[in-house]
């Protein structure tokens, strides 16, 4: 999962506060060796577990035959056999029922071998994602996502994180990049994003306690609050939204938004922002291996509370 690209192996002030640092080019950030701390500690607890005669069980659920969908399974159950996770899985035909979704769904939630739960996104256009989310034993809600979960989050209460903006939180702490107290700026509100990163970054916490604003596309002078952002994050998913104009010298820029044009990635942020931020994320392996790093944290998170 690691970049080629090595971290700095220490942290001098100027790269803990990178925008009062001269600019471009900028200091990058890859997600591979965050996601290799953090499976590191997955792993240990999944020893810990299965020390104790268990084993840690991420199910997954895919409907329909999407080739990229399939492949994100092949990934996830690949990591997990590494981890030393279980992974039973349900495929469903394309033509599946909202019923036939929410039975599956409903088998894996009684199912107390099974502690982490994954319904692959997008499902078919004729089923209801979010009421097949809703369905979901939130304790076994690996994505973070269940409106339980979001609420825990609104309210401080632990519970499992949504899986992009924890992997943001800590990239951010890995690099020591300092959030608290700092002007931090998300393009984008998104539900999986935007949203319940603003309120994960705003906690009183050591790697968070930032004073965060959120903008979006429809306000028509957005850029006025990014160009003051200590740390700006894309996360709008609109490709190249975020040139080198729109951002403040030595800023730490994060790009969290992609859409994807078949197989081919198209990050929210420039390439060429790079001359400009004083930190930032590459345009592949920055966010990405956090995001899959977070899920297995919370699969092994949902085992242990089961067995606390």
């Amino acid at each position: 999962m690691s970049n080629s690209t090595s971290p700095a192996s220490a942290a001098a002030p100027a790269a803990s506060n990178p925008s009062e640092s001269s600019t471009g080019p900028a200091r990058l950030l890859p997600g591979g060796p965050v996601a290799e701390r953090i499976f590191a500690d997955v792993t240990a607890r999944v020893e810990a577990l299965r020390s104790r005669g268990v084993t840690p069980s991420l199910a997954t659920i895919l409907v329909g035959d999407d080739d990229a969908s399939a492949g994100y399974i092949r990934i996830k159950q690949r990591q997990a056999a590494e981890l030393g996770f279980d992974s039973p899985h349900r495929h469903l035909p394309a033509d599946s029922t909202q019923a036939d979704l929410h039975a599956a769904i409903d088998e894996f939630n009684a199912d107390r071998d099974v502690h982490a739960l994954l319904i692959q996104y997008p499902t078919p256009a004729h089923l209801d994602y979010d009421a097949a989310l809703m369905r979901v034993d939130p304790d076994k809600d690996v994505d973070g996502m269940h409106p339980l979960n979001l609420g825990r989050l609104a309210a401080g209460i632990p519970g499992p994180l949504p899986c992009t903006p924890a992997g943001i939180e800590a990239l951010l702490a890995h690099y020591e990049i300092q959030v608290s107290g700092r002007e931090v700026v998300i393009l984008g509100r998104g539900a999986t994003l935007g949203r319940p990163l603003a309120m994960l970054l705003a906690q009183k916490r050591p790697t968070a306690n930032a004073a965060v604003t959120v903008v979006h596309t429809g306000v028509p002078d957005w850029a006025r609050y990014t160009l003051r952002a200590d740390i700006l994050i894309a996360a709008a998913g609109v490709p190249g939204i975020i040139q080198p104009e729109h951002v403040k010298p030595g800023a730490v820029v994060i790009g969290g938004g992609v859409r994807y044009e078949g197989r081919r990635l198209l990050p929210d942020v420039a390439e060429s922002c790079a001359e400009v931020a004083g930190a930032i994320t590459p345009r592949v392996g920055g966010v990405g291996p956090t995001t899959v790093a977070m899920l297995f944290r919370n699969a092994i998170e949902a085992a242990e509370r089961r067995f606390a």
